[in-house]
């Protein structure tokens, strides 16, 4: 029998009220709407959940919330205890929920009153409730039913399109290993690199060829992952939705860096930490290391670190005239005339350096120009045809004020802080940081950067950047942050 102090129902129906208003009736929504009080006595409130992942949830992420809400209302509160319904008192219907099923070690009653314990092998699992539920079409799965669909595969990124090199052999090795399956060695696998460098195709490949070994795989962007987060919430179905994503046998998110909104990332973690506990395997990509990801919590940051960590670094002359060739070799299957002569493959490998996508965009240029004029590719068309692709991949050039302005916003400081003759601390490392990126990033002289700077005099410039270069040597976070402001200039 429950036992409740005077007004216990009150003080829960105004607690609830509370946390809608601070958490927003999504988030009240997904998380409270099946909590129950169960018992209010001797300072001690007891509320019950329907499942045990829920009881976790609240657990990990409102506890303290919901304690400071109780203790508003009665001074005596001390503790909160959540327990999973039938775990503290027997039902004699269970009612199955559309996506769920009760956890294992629930007591059910017999029909002559004894109480069995329903093992797990008797016991549908979440997961295959969920499961069942997309086969009967129930509208609360809709959300499992579309992740389990995800991003669309593109047919042309496989292992064998992929051209090989020193600046990515590292990534295609572990990226084929996780394909095969078998042991889990490195979990997750954490793929970085710029724009157009191949690490979605990887991704790709990594999927094609594990879904092709009979493995469920779900390929996602973060921007997608997020889409689906939202309306599952929305839809009142975030159960099922996390309880469908933990199935899998392999998850690959990509475009990591676009992973925004606390509690999207709360669950992104969860995810993460459940399927890495199952010895399932993780890949994930991004267009930076996971230290320089500052939107992302410290938790993910720290768990995506604690794998494979991959970068794929721009391709030398070497392998971006093999990716012409094997683009070649594909375009000729379509256009079995279409020659590129060996003059013209150096001049757009030399070239046209910024990216293999780059590199197939100069060549879909000429085979457009070859086709469409029935003229041969010689080395005044192509640079003809290339002159504005040419002109893009050349470095761009920075200027004092563009460091400046990156290094101000960077550093929570003005422009005119870095002209003043200031010398607190947060001035001055800022200060030292703008005219060492100066010194090594434009062709001006000291004396010149110096009068940009306030009017210093070089020799102070001069003590600047060999003061931030002997920090750096010392300093890993610097290194990297120095690194991240170049980026950020050059982007």
């Amino acid at each position: 029998m429950q036992v409740q102090e005077a007004g216990g129902s009150e003080h829960w129906k105004r607690v609830k009220k509370q946390l809608r208003a601070e958490l927003g009736d999504d988030v009240f929504t997904s998380w409270f709407a099946r909590v129950d009080l169960e018992e209010h006595q001797d300072g001690t409130v007891r509320l019950s959940v329907p499942t045990r992942f829920l009881k976790q949830w609240i657990q990990n992420n409102y506890n303290d919330q919901l304690m400071g809400l109780w203790q508003r209302e009665c001074d005596n509160v001390h503790r909160i205890e959540l327990t999973v319904r039938g775990a503290i008192r027997p039902r004699q219907t269970p009612v199955a929920q559309p996506g769920l099923a009760a956890p294992s070690g629930v007591k059910a009653i017999s029909a002559d009153g004894r109480a069995d314990t329903l093992a797990d092998a008797s016991q549908v699992t979440r997961a295959q409730a969920a499961t069942a539920a997309l086969g009967r079409g129930d509208s609360n799965a809709d959300s499992a039913r579309d992740v389990l669909q995800g991003a669309a595969l593109d047919p042309k990124y496989t292992f064998e399109t992929f051209v090989e090199g020193e600046s990515n052999n590292l990534a295609l090795a572990a990226a084929r290993q996780v394909a095969a399956g078998g042991t889990v060695t490195f979990n997750p696998l954490y793929l970085h690199a710029s724009v157009g460098l191949g690490k979605t195709h990887l991704m790709q490949a990594v999927a094609a060829k594990a879904r092709a070994n009979g493995h469920k795989v779900l390929y996602l962007t973060a921007e997608h992952f997020m889409y689906k987060f939202v309306a599952a919430l929305k839809s009142q179905s975030a159960l099922a939705f996390k309880d469908t994503l933990r199935t899998i046998d392999l998850l690959l998110i990509d475009d990591m860096q676009f992973l925004h909104g606390k509690q999207v990332q709360q669950e992104f973690c969860h995810t993460l930490n459940a399927l890495i506990d199952g010895a399932r395997q993780v890949i994930v990509a991004a267009d930076r290391a996971p230290s320089e990801l500052d939107t992302l919590d410290d938790r993910v940051r720290s768990r995506l670190s604690g794998g494979l960590v991959v970068g794929i670094q721009e391709p030398d002359f070497t392998l971006r005239r093999n990716i012409l060739l094997s683009r070649v070799e594909t375009a000729q299957k379509s256009y079995p005339q279409f020659a590129v002569p060996d003059s013209v493959l150096d001049y757009v490998a030399r070239h046209v350096a910024s990216s293999g996508r780059d590199l197939e965009g100069a060549l879909n240029r000429l085979i457009a120009h070859n086709q469409l004029t029935n003229q041969p590719i010689t080395q005044e068309m192509a640079e003809m045809t290339l002159r504005d692709l040419v002109r893009s991949s050349e470095p761009r050039r920075v200027k004092i004020e563009d460091i400046q302005r990156v290094v101000s916003k960077h550093y929570n400081v003005t422009k005119a802080d870095l002209l003043s003759a200031r010398r607190t601390r947060t001035i001055v490392r800022p200060r030292q940081i703008a005219m060492y990126l100066a010194k090594v990033m434009t062709p001006r002289s000291l004396p010149e950067i110096g009068r940009r700077f306030g009017n210093r005099d070089h020799t102070t410039v001069l003590h600047a950047v060999r003061k931030i270069e002997e920090l750096s040597r010392a300093d890993y976070a610097l290194a990297q942050e120095l690194e991240l402001l170049k980026r950020m200039l050059d982007a």
